[in-house]
């Protein structure tokens, strides 16, 4: 609380803990099998949470992720079990209609004045019951369970080669854009990580690299479904942070009136990320409907659900992305998720009700709004930090 930035020690100290307990009170927890599928049930959830990201960045909240993601798999499923269109050009057009969505959103918000809560609001009602209209009666469709999108989250990379060598090439290329950063601020005169600190960040990511590779080759391989979610981590983190435009993001988020005087497009950012948002949610259903082989609303871990929502959001602000705004990382949305979806996989293993899941879910939720609240409230009291 003494530091304006929340590092990710805590929580990665509460996963520790949260497997520890759950290790304990069931050796299953900790085999390979759970923690390959454990890395699969990530994605869904992680893909809509890196979404939410770019929303809470510049200070709004898109409620309607969760309707999103289950109009994307509805689109999907009418469109090509229905019509008989080809998968690949089912997806296309699943994912174009979560874009669309995003960018109603953001024109209603950043053109039209309308909040984001009430437009996301309203979003999430329309588009939950445009949902259930696609799919009809039966209210679920299955889907093709050896088709393109079933493969999202069944597919694996066997050769053990696949793993280890992207664990190899992720320590590197960190290595080498913390290094390369660094020559940047010293030649400008500003101030730098040490080299040594520098190699045992490295070293430290290569243990935990190599640790989580092995554990994968251990059932069978490296997942697609966790390749294609560490891919847009990587992707998505080089724009907000390497880029002019995440840095206008990132300005936005901290003050909309500076952003504007410093000729910042406020209205063209904040359409975008509501567009970024969609996109991410739409992309998210499809995985949530190829682990369930079907899309359907209904259940708890579909797409369209409320759970959905929630534990999105709690991905996004347990890992430490702040819901005021100008403040956050995807890769904060990994340690959220893993949060998230490891307590929902010990819980599964010990048959707990779903209705204990939801109460300590929500309680991690507002521990972690809690903290950030304090913080910002901490960093405001301090004041700007001195100079000269």
């Amino acid at each position: 609380m003494r530091v304006s930035e929340r590092g990710p020690i805590l929580v990665v100290l509460g996963l520790i803990v949260i497997w520890l307990v759950f290790q304990s009170l069931d050796d299953n927890f900790l085999s390979p099998r759970n923690l390959s599928n454990l890395s699969v049930d990530i994605v869904g959830t992680g893909l809509v949470a890196v979404g939410i990201v770019f929303v809470l960045l510049i200070g709004e909240i898109d409620l309607s992720v969760g309707s999103v993601s289950g109009l994307a798999g509805a689109v999907f499923a009418v469109l090509n079990v229905n019509l008989g269109m080809p998968e690949w050009l089912a997806v296309i057009v699943a994912v174009v209609t979560g874009t669309a969505v995003g960018a109603f959103h953001g024109v209603f918000f950043a053109r039209l004045g309308v909040p984001a809560f009430v437009v996301t609001l309203a979003g999430l009602l329309v588009w939950n019951g445009l949902t259930l209209y696609l799919l009809g009666a039966s209210g679920t469709i299955n889907i093709d369970e050896d088709g393109l999108v079933a493969k999202l989250t069944s597919e694996y990379f066997g050769a053990h080669a696949v793993a280890y060598g992207l664990a190899a090439l992720g320590t590197a290329a960190y290595l080498l854009a913390c290094l390369r950063y660094r020559n940047r601020n010293r030649a400008a005169g500003m101030p730098s990580r040490p080299v040594a600190e520098i190699w045992v960040r490295g070293a430290v990511l290569a243990v935990l690299a190599f640790g989580a590779a092995h554990t994968l080759n251990r059932f069978q391989g490296m997942p697609l479904a966790l390749l294609i979610f560490l891919v847009v981590l990587v992707v998505s983190d080089y724009v907000l942070r390497r880029t002019r435009y995440g840095r206008r993001v990132y300005a936005l988020g901290s003050g909309v009136e500076a952003a504007r005087r410093a000729g910042i497009g406020v209205e063209r950012v904040r359409i975008a990320m509501f567009m970024v948002s969609g996109t991410l949610a739409a992309v998210g259903g499809l995985f949530v409907a190829s682990g369930l082989t079907s899309a359907s609303p209904t259940t708890a871990r579909a797409a369209g659900s409320g759970m959905l929502l929630i534990n999105a959001i709690a991905a996004a602000v347990i890992g430490g992305t702040s819901l005021f705004g100008g403040r956050g990382s995807p890769w904060s949305v990994l340690l959220g998720v893993l949060v998230i979806q490891s307590i929902a996989s010990g819980m599964a293993l010990l048959g707990v009700e779903d209705s204990v899941q939801f109460m300590i879910t929500g309680g991690v939720l507002l521990a972690a709004v809690a903290a950030d609240s304090l913080s910002r409230r901490a960093e405001t009291l301090r004041g700007p930090p001195r100079t000269g």
